[in-house]
């Protein structure tokens, strides 16, 4: 028992070169100066960077690091690495193992291909990578990993990890402001913390070696429906299989050696369909960890002979994937900004906050849907399986009383009987879980925190979260600058509360968020509701949404523009391997395997016919008729996609609603037809495993 209880607390993090490593294993000074740079953002000297890369680099080579990279998150929605060996000459002719402060420090990689959204000139290949030592550095295959920050030439942001640190700066300085209102002086750094939760898809490997869908796009383009799929919700929660559990005991062990709080893991509601959480982390810790989750749970699931699927809707018909981000405050003395209290005052801080986030996301609701939008979410948002595609908040009915009270001033019933004043009553003790879990809500107080359930599960969550720090950042800084100067705290804090709540209550709802009438009545309030992708993105290069991130220094202007243009231009990407793909499986697999099958037809019924001419064939008849009907028409979409592949308009904003309005319209009409024509061709003619087979098998 004592070898199993040490287990995994020595395997924890014991590929990280963490606070106990650096505690251990850097002067005091050195350590500091390095504590200082992580929680205060005081800025190393290159004497210290340099122990710091000698400490980190005999701790590597013990540990079998033969070579060291910078890890960086650019904009394709991956992370990126170049590999560097440890080795350098001596005079003898042999090799001696080197990495100094300035390695450590900074990289130049070639920035040549990754997308800039015009940030650089094609020939311009320099891209720089920085040191980020808010993130802990660890070994994976033999290399350490230094994770990074990337920028252009010219210092403009090349990838995600940049503005997340921006809006999280940004965010704890705008907090402090605010809880200095309430007398807290000790408080000196506020920090957004995440929990996101990852559904993944496990299929065989044997079955994803044949679905060109899958190799190329991660969803299959084709499938009919199979006899059953989940709608005797005997997966969700059910006994995990032999397989599954061998692959998700592999992967919590490679996740605890990177320091990566995997905590819990079940089966989700789609057959073949499971779940992943981490415990909270600081926002950018937690965007790294969920990077390396992805690219884990895909490794791992290739020892295993099997394919982890994380596109949002790999399969139609059954449930598709999503990442629920679950978002908190903390300060750095150890409180949850988003728990309401016992106390008057800790009452009358949590609904400033609360307020600021009400009022952030109704009036950002454009930036928060825009960062959700992709072409596999697109899959998803809004189709009765996830939060629909309008933003709205779900409070429960606890605090949507306590709110409402304070709007209208009038007596909150509930276990205080009187007209509730912030900053002078208090509010009850308001549980966790005070009403039911809304499952539709696209952004759900759980107590303590908010669920923001709109993210794909493929996604970064960097995007997300730097919407969220930025909005409210930006509505505390508009309330510390009203209050501020107050002569009558309470009294103000009361009327901009109340403020706050009518103007700003349209956002507010419990309901069913799949229900239509719930659509109808969003039109009504005023909210948008964004459909789509090419929809989505105007966001980013609105008025208002340049001058929310340009005033708060976590985009310039020039960045915001690029990142609509690098959005879109990988919807059109994706959209464009998606069609040739499928007109590939049409013309090379799915028509010439139905041909045969009509062959056989045919000739059975000319040979029966041979024997008795009377005999009827009524069943091959019929199938023959269905199958040439629909081989014809399947024939003459494809050719119509083939020919608006050629057509696509060179602006990128039109070209991305053509690819929505016309090439994947084309798409779907073609999907119609060759599922129709999977269901009635024989099972050893049909060329690809069907959704039966792949769902079912492990």
């Amino acid at each position: 028992m004592a070898e199993a209880s040490s287990y995994v607390p020595n395997l924890f993090g014991s590929m990280v070169f963490n606070e106990k490593v650096m505690k251990e294993r850097l002067p005091k000074d050195t350590y500091k100066a390095l504590k200082k740079c992580r929680d205060e953002g005081i800025p190393l000297d290159m004497s210290v960077a340099t122990i710091v890369a000698n400490a980190m680099k005999d701790w590597a080579l013990e540990k079998g690091a033969t070579h060291y990279t910078h890890w960086f998150q650019p904009m394709t929605g991956v992370t990126a690495e170049k590999h560097d060996s440890f080795i350098s000459p001596n005079d003898g002719g042999g090799a001696i193992m080197e990495f100094s402060g300035k390695e450590l420090v900074r990289g130049e990689p070639d920035a040549s291909s990754f997308p800039s959204g015009g940030l650089r000139a094609t020939f311009e290949a320099r891209g720089y990578t920085a040191w980020d030592p808010t993130s802990c550095a660890f070994i994976k295959d033999n290399s350490l990993y230094i994770p990074t920050v990337f920028f252009s030439y010219g210092g403009e942001a090349l990838d995600k990890k940049t503005p997340l640190l921006r809006s999280m700066d940004e965010l704890s300085k705008q907090a402090v402001r605010v809880l200095r209102l309430f007398g807290d002086t000790t408080t000196k750094k506020v920090t957004p913390t995440v929990g996101p939760e990852q559904e993944y898809f496990l299929i065989d490997k044997k079955m994803y070696d044949q679905r060109e869908d899958l190799i190329m796009t991660g969803r299959t383009l084709f499938g009919a429906k199979p006899p059953k799929g989940q709608e005797m919700d005997d997966h969700y929660y059910g006994a995990l299989k032999p397989r599954v559990t061998a692959y998700m005991k592999d992967l919590d062990e490679e996740l605890w050696k990177l320091g990566i709080l995997a905590k819990t893991k079940h089966n989700e509601v789609a057959p073949a369909q499971h779940e992943l959480a981490p415990i909270f982390g600081d926002a950018n810790t937690a965007s790294d960890h969920n990077q390396l989750t992805m690219e884990i749970m895909k490794k791992v699931a290739a020892k295993h002979n099997m394919v982890c699927l994380l596109h949002e809707k790999p399969f139609a018909g059954v449930n598709g994937s999503g990442k629920h981000d679950n978002w908190a405050l903390s300060t750095d003395t150890g409180k949850n900004l988003l728990d309401p209290g016992k106390t008057p005052r800790d009452n009358a801080q949590f609904l400033l906050f609360l307020a600021a986030i009400i009022k952030g996301v109704d009036d950002y609701q454009d930036m928060l849907r825009c960062t959700v939008a992709s072409a596999g979410n697109d899959h998803r948002l809004g189709a009765h399986e996830a939060p629909p595609a309008v933003v709205s908040i779900f409070l429960g009915d606890e605090l949507n009383a306590v709110l409402e009270s304070i709007e209208h001033g009038t007596t909150y019933k509930g276990k205080k009987q009187s007209a509730l004043e912030v900053g002078i009553d208090a509010l009850p003790h308001i549980p966790q879980d005070t009403t039911d879990r809304n499952r539709t809500s696209p952004m759900a107080f759980t107590g303590n925190k908010f669920e923001f359930r709109m993210l794909g599960s493929e996604q970064s969550i960097s995007g997300p979260n730097i919407a969220l720090n930025t909005i409210v950042a930006e509505e505390l800084s508009q309330f510390a600058d009203k209050l501020e100067n107050s002569k009558n705290f309470n009294a103000d804090l009361q009327s901009l509360l109340q403020q706050v709540i009518k103007a700003h209550k349209r956002i507010l709802f419990n309901g069913n968020g799949y229900d239509d009438s719930w659509i109808a009545e969003a039109e009504q309030r005023g909210l948008s509701n964004f459909k789509n992708t090419p929809e989505s993105m105007i966001a980013y290069i609105s008025k208002k949404n340049i001058k929310l991130f340009t005033k708060h220094n976590i985009y310039t202007e020039t960045e915001m523009k690029a990142r609509y243009e690098i959005h879109l231009e990988h919807y059109n990407k994706i959209i464009n391997i998606e069609a040739n793909t499928a007109i590939d499986m049409v013309k090379r697999s799915i028509l010439p395997a139905v041909s045969s099958f009509m062959d056989a037809l045919s000739s059975s019924i000319i040979s029966r016919r041979n024997v008795c001419k009377s005999i009827p064939c009524t069943a091959e008849t019929e199938t023959l008729k269905k199958l040439a009907t629909l081989s014809d028409k399947l024939y003459h979409t494809c050719e119509d996609l083939q020919k608006a592949l050629d057509s696509i308009p060179k602006n990128t904003q039109k070209a991305a609603y053509y690819y929505h309005d016309t090439i994947f319209s084309l798409m779907q009409e073609m999907r119609t037809s060759a599922d129709e024509m999977e269901t009635i061709t024989a099972r050893d003619y049909w060329p690809y495993p069907t959704y039966g087979e792949i769902l079912f098998n492990i």
